[in-house]
């Protein structure tokens, strides 16, 4: 016990020493780039009455949404994480179909994280309309066992947090608390979604920023690989401070809302959508009003 507490020490001495030399480079900068891979349990489809070859098309149709490559441009004190443009899927009904699985696969716009006045700002296009989610940028809670592997040539530290469940997962699940309505009213009992899930990101302090993919932040180092619920990001190059670097541009497009606005009218939408379609058992429109 006394063995880990000292080696928790010496990593975490050692990630202060590594930043603090970073952050003498004024104008450290690069781009991490990470392919996101979101697993999806097919049985869910069909009622469960779809054969292992419709299963496979189906798979195979959603693997533009479940498989993306995003681009996290970095500096010492700013990010921008956003979709490769050029392998961005087709967008159908405002919001390109997006919303499967977790948030790190499932961001619309732009994310822009700043560490320094503590600021998180993004672009999203819900139903035709466009929002700005301005909120400020959220602590994270990690805890750090002292793991270790290699990542290409980066030595990486492993870290875990528990966080809130994406919204996405309504879409797995049902809304929160939302079985017990549904068995009352003589309906199959959907499991609750869930509250909290854990995150494991893999940061190495040969990048000294405490910058990573989406919402994450925090960590004496950036972040190269992060698994969220079904959803896992690796870095897969990385470009450090190029003589052109890309710029950061705040995002500023949209209707202001907070994170907490924004994913109610987005769970709103989505009942409503339910409701059109006729919810459970294609009732026909069920639960108009």
């Amino acid at each position: 016990m006394m063995k880990l507490n000292v080696n928790k020490i010496v990593t975490l001495a050692f990630a202060l020493f590594i930043t603090a030399v970073g952050f003498a480079q004024k104008d450290f900068q690069g781009q991490a780039f990470y392919m996101s891979k979101t697993s999806m349990d097919m049985s869910r489809f069909g009622g469960g009455q779809m054969s292992e070859q419709q299963k496979a098309q189906m798979a195979n149709r959603m693997k533009s949404l479940l498989e993306k490559t995003y681009i996290l441009t970095f500096n010492q004190t700013e990010s921008m994480y956003k979709e490769e443009e050029a392998l961005a899927a087709p967008t159908q009904g405002g919001n390109g179909g997006r919303g499967f699985g977790g948030s790190l696969s499932a961001a619309n716009g732009p994310q822009y994280k700043n560490v320094k006045d503590n600021a998180y700002l993004q672009e999203n296009e819900l139903m035709g309309k466009a929002f700005l989610v301005k909120d400020e940028l959220k602590p994270i809670e990690w805890k750090m066992d002292g793991a270790t592997k290699q990542i290409g040539k980066y030595t990486v530290y492993k870290a875990t947090a528990e966080v809130d469940a994406p919204a996405a997962s309504a879409l797995q699940f049902g809304r929160r608390g939302g079985g017990r309505n549904q068995a009352a009213a003589g309906e199959e009992e959907k499991p609750a979604a869930p509250e909290k899930i854990t995150v494991t990101a893999w940061y190495t302090m040969q990048v000294p920023v405490n910058q990573g993919p989406g919402k994450y932040w925090g960590l004496p180092g950036l972040i190269l690989e992060l698994h969220e619920g079904n959803t896992t990001l690796l870095c897969t190059k990385l470009v450090l401070n190029s003589e052109k670097p890309e710029k950061i541009k705040v995002p500023s497009k949209g209707k202001k809302v907070t994170q907490a606005e924004y994913e109610k009218i987005t769970a709103d939408k989505m009942k409503e959508m339910a409701e059109q379609f006729g919810g459970r058992g294609g009732r026909g429109g069920g639960g108009r009003r």
